[in-house]
């Protein structure tokens, strides 16, 4: 059999215009960042000229790796489609966290549209009911909030910044660890003896993890004329502030994380509900995984 000889081939394989390119999947949304386009570092953000970003629908190629228990473990899958739908975005790592749901989000409206069902048992009768949620309202609360950077206390200014995918993701990964350490602790056929060696482990872990992600968060602190950025210098410095120091800037960094949170969604139960043993009013959690994420 002749082998396939390139220069003899009239046309170019790789220069040609694909006649099909028109039919080619186009912006369905486009969507202002909650972080407005800030704490991308160069390179990973795209920064269009009027702040909006388009938003393409999943391939089918996107929804299978969403569907990949592993993947969605290690956020790569979630890395994978947020770049091949929000083709702006170079390197999903580094986008700032509170950018997160609203992608996701702006991602589910253009590939499924606009309302999402969720189905959920109703309290206290255990019957299931399947309720629709606005994505747009959703979307519009969180890109309208603002991230606050900035904190004062006492003759200090600190600057903050919110965590990378990647730092939230290795943050998550860590505290799944040792919530199944906990469940060792509580398995009863486990010593006291080693319970408490790996209660002791599993604590100073979370201690540690939980110092670590307030430090990420801190870029700089100013004292009078003084700035320091140095993260190894800083880290020295939370080791060994005092605790109004920490409870001050953790407060600070729940009160942005809870501006860029999900809110439950509030129901109303019927009359034939309520008679049964229902709630006059209950809330559905609202969460974004393969449970709900798919049409």
């Amino acid at each position: 059999m002749a082998e396939f000889n390139p220069s003899e081939y009239s046309g170019n394989i790789n220069l040609d215009p694909n006649p099909l390119r028109k039919y080619f999947r186009q912006p369905k949304v486009y969507i202002t960042l909650p972080s407005k386009g800030k704490y991308y570092p160069e390179g990973a953000l795209e920064i269009t000229e009027n702040g909006e970003y388009p938003v393409l629908a999943m391939t089918a190629k996107d929804e299978l790796a969403m569907k990949t228990p592993d993947a969605l473990l290690n956020g790569q899958s979630t890395v994978d489609v947020i770049q091949s739908c929000v083709p702006n975005i170079k390197d999903a790592w580094k986008l700032p966290s509170v950018d997160l749901d609203a992608i996701l989000i702006a991602i589910r409206i253009a590939t499924y549209g606009e309302e999402m069902e969720l189905t959920t048992k109703i309290p206290n009768i255990g019957e299931e009911r399947a309720f629709n949620v606005d994505l747009r309202q959703l979307l519009n609360k969180l890109v309208t909030s603002s991230y606050d950077d900035y904190l004062d206390l006492g003759d200090m200014k600190i600057r903050l910044r919110p965590l990378t995918y990647s730092e939230f993701t290795e943050a998550s990964l860590k505290t799944f660890e040792e919530q199944r350490i906990f469940a060792l602790v509580n398995d009863e056929e486990i010593s006291d003896g080693e319970k408490l060696k790996r209660f002791n482990k599993s604590f100073k872990t979370l201690t540690d993890l939980t110092v670590n992600t307030l430090t990420q968060s801190i870029i700089e602190i100013t004292v009078g004329d003084d700035t320091v950025t140095n993260p190894l210098h800083i880290a020295e410095f939370v080791d060994n502030a005092d605790k109004n120091f920490f409870t001050t800037i953790t407060e600070h960094l729940d009160a942005q994380k809870a501006k860029f949170s999900i809110e439950p969604m509030k129901v109303k139960s019927s009359e034939e509900d309520i008679a049964a043993g229902a709630p006059a009013e209950w809330s559905i959690p609202i969460t974004f995984d393969q449970s709900n994420f798919f049409g």
